[in-house]
Order: C-alpha cells, then structure tokens, then sequence
C-alpha cells in the first residue's frame, strides 16, 4: 500500500469515529452551546469594559461612554494606582498572607487528610462526623473575635492565617484523591522499610501533584479575595491587605491621599475617583490572571479524582 492508501484508510477510520447527530441531538446541543455563549459574554462584557475604561479619560468615559480613539486613551489612571505607596503595601500584603496562607493551608489538609484515608486508622469514622459538623455549625462571628483576642493574635498576621487554615471540604477532596492511589505503593514502600512519615512525604505528596495544585489555587485565590477577617481582625494599616485598600476606593468612594491630591476642581476629583476604581481592579486581577493558566491542567484530573471515590 502506498502512502496515498494509508491516508485514505485513516481518513476512513476518522469518518467512522465520528458520531452522528440527529436532530434532536444537534438541537439540544445548539442551546446548550447558545446558553454557553451567554454565560461567557455575560463574564467576559464586564471584564473587557472594565480594561477599557481603565484607559479612558475620566471626561470622554463619563460623557460619552467608550471611545476606541487613541488621542480618548490616558495612563494617568495606572499613573496614580502605582505611585501610591499604600496600593503597593496592600499588593506585597496580600502577596504574602496568600503564599503564606497557601502553605499552611495545604499542609494541614494533606496532613488530616492522609490518616482518614485509611480504613484500618482508628477513630476514623469519629472524627470525620466532627469535621462534617463543622461545615454546618459554626462559633459565630463574636465567639470567633474574643477567641482570637484571647490568643493574642488581634492584630497580627496569624489572626489572617490561622483561623481560616483549614478547610474540610478541601479536606475531603484529599482524602478521596488518597483513596484513589492504589494501595500497592504502600505495601512496596513498606517492604522497603519506610514508615508512614517516609511514606507520606516521598511517595504521596509526589504522586499527589494535581490535588495538591488545586488546594493551593483554591487556597491562594480564597486569601487574595479575602478582606473580612483583616477588616475585624487588622487595625495597624501598614498590615493591612490589598483587598481593604481597594475597599475604601470602590465602596467608600475615598481613593488613598495623594491619588487626587493634585487636582482642584471636586467635579475632576470625582471623574479621576471613577476612573481609578476601573484601574485598582486591573491591578488586583492580574496575578490571579496570570496563575491560572500554570494550573488549569491540574484541574480535570485534581478535581475529578478528588470528587469521586475510586
């Protein structure tokens, strides 16, 4: 057979992989896809106005809305943003409670996790009724408060990082993606001597790389949205997250001083006030932007393993 017969069989073979539609099919399916087109403009107008307005001079966006000419278009907005030094405190802030809350965060989830994996493990039964509990009852915001007031931790960076550490549902994800690791590496593991300790950091948290990616996503985006507990918890500003700054610009309406400072007129202050709540939020967006794309192919096997017990 020449080359020509070759791709003719294997174009033969595709056809026939192919799956026909009927029409039904093809109708249940184009409104599936309509509806998933809606749902992806509905995110994604938003999103592009406000990169659009960002740009926009405080003038041209109020009076006339979008313009698309470039000599409408201005940086002053990001100008601003990045010359304030509180903007810049609340990013490196935020950056480090999320990196530091990540860690924690998913330490202790791998840890509770691993032993309530196992069958064999006494008590498990116990003890996974009482993190079932806490899903649905919890302490209250009060008790939580003069909890932490208690421990000394009002103030500090550990009222932002401890609380909050660990999660149970991430916990049961977990648990369900060890359950799905075939138990014939614990038994070679064991035949080489290593004990549970060896066993978990050199056999499981490398096999574990998809869970793993996914608690620490999840994890790092929930501290980086997270601004309630500073907002109780933080009174010293310079230990305040980015979240509480972009707070005051967007819901109080009172950019930081020094933003504005330079203009005169209150009808300019409140156009060039507009026009930075468009550019805080670019700002903020964009190291959650940037991080998705180096997770989202841990996401189906992560997600899915961890759903479903194998």
């Amino acid at each position: 057979m020449t080359e020509k017969d070759y791709r003719k069989e294997g174009e033969k073979m595709e056809k026939k992989k192919k799956k026909k539609y009927s029409r039904t099919d093809k109708v249940i399916l184009g409104i599936g896809f309509t509806i998933l087109g809606l749902f992806v403009l509905s995110i994604a107008i938003p999103i592009i106005y406000v990169v659009l307005a960002s740009f926009m001079d405080p003038t041209v966006l109020n009076n006339q809305g979008l313009s698309f000419n470039i000599k409408d278009w201005t940086l002053d907005a990001y100008r601003r943003v990045l010359q304030n030094k509180m903007i810049w405190r609340g990013f490196l802030n935020s950056f480090l409670y999320s990196l530091a809350f990540t860690v924690i965060s998913v330490f202790v989830t791998l840890l509770a996790a691993y032993p309530l994996s196992k069958k064999e493990f006494v008590g498990r039964k116990f003890f996974n009724i009482i993190f079932l509990i806490t899903m649905f009852f919890g302490g209250g915001m009060i008790p939580t408060f003069i909890l932490i007031n208690q421990l000394h931790m009002v103030n500090t960076v550990w009222a932002i990082l401890i609380p909050g550490a660990f999660n149970v549902w991430n916990m049961i994800l977990a648990r369900t993606y060890y359950q799905s690791i075939p138990t014939e590496l614990r038994e070679a593991s064991a035949l080489d001597g290593a004990n549970e300790i060896q066993h978990f950091f050199k056999i499981m948290i490398p096999v574990c790389k998809p869970i793993i990616a996914v608690l620490a996503l999840w994890s790092f985006v929930g501290m980086w949205n997270s601004y309630f507990d500073a907002m109780i918890y933080l009174n010293d500003a310079n230990l305040q997250p980015l979240q509480l700054v972009l707070r005051s610009i967007l819901v109080q309406n009172t950019p930081q001083p020094g933003m504005i400072a330079d203009i005169q007129s209150t009808a300019e202050m409140a156009k060039i006030a507009e026009q930075l709540k468009y550019a805080t939020i670019v700002v903020s967006s964009l190291p959650l932007l940037v991080m998705y794309p180096f997770f989202q192919k841990y996401f189906d096997k992560g997600i899915m393993v961890g759903s479903v017990k194998g």
